[in-house]
């Protein structure tokens, strides 16, 4: 009986991983190695620990992750993303500080069962500096995004000078006001929605009378 030949076409191995489930994989990689560098320190937990938690192979997380501190970018940016996501509804005739306080939450609403691990991860951002490095890189990516909301508001060119020093204002109010969040949150202290206030008071330096 002759060999039969595989039909054109078909795939083998392993399918593909969708976008979706490499989203929520980095994700739970991500929950895993905050709990750990929240458990032993970042220098006593190893790749091959974080991995382990997570259920995944080593070649998998290096795959995810270039090193084991960026581990924790997938929670943290879940802070920008909410930000942005309120940033871009910001409606005309709307001071930027009343949007906020109506819509602005430090983590997006379906993510809200994430918030204390986020806020762990910034605090220990303020003592790591692997970590820290993280944090500063991602509000670096943040800010064309924030630009290209502020340009769309004022009606200006997004690479203009007007509008990239207000996005850098914008980009470093959040942070520090969300490593203020994080700090006093270790506290025991209800202070999410103080945070929002913060924000939105801090960025009235961004909205004058006369935007469009």
């Amino acid at each position: 009986m002759g060999v039969t030949e595989p039909r054109v076409g078909t795939r083998r191995g392993r399918p593909p991983v969708s976008e979706e489930r490499r989203r929520a994989q980095r994700l739970e990689i991500s929950r895993h190695a905050v709990r750990l560098f929240r458990a032993h320190g970042v220098a006593a937990t190893s790749g091959e620990q974080i991995a382990r938690a997570a259920g995944v192979s080593e070649r998998t997380l290096w795959r995810s992750f270039r090193s084991k501190e960026s581990c924790v970018e997938p929670l943290l940016s879940q802070s920008l993303e909410a930000f942005q996501a309120v940033l871009v509804t910001w409606p005309p005739g709307v001071a930027l500080a009343d949007h906020l306080r109506d819509g602005y939450m430090v983590v997006p609403e379906d993510s809200w069962a994430d918030l204390d691990a986020v806020l762990a991860v910034v605090r220990l951002t303020c003592d790591e500096p692997a970590l820290r490095a993280v944090w500063l890189v991602l509000h670096e990516r943040a800010e064309p995004a924030i630009a290209a909301a502020l340009a769309g508001r004022f009606g200006l060119p997004a690479d203009s000078l007007e509008v990239r020093a207000r996005a850098a204002v914008v980009n470093a109010a959040l942070r520090v006001a969300t490593d203020d969040l994080a700090r006093a949150a270790e506290e025991g202290v209800e202070v999410v929605h103080r945070h929002r206030g913060l924000v939105a008071e801090v960025l009235r330096l961004v909205d004058r009378p006369d935007a469009r």
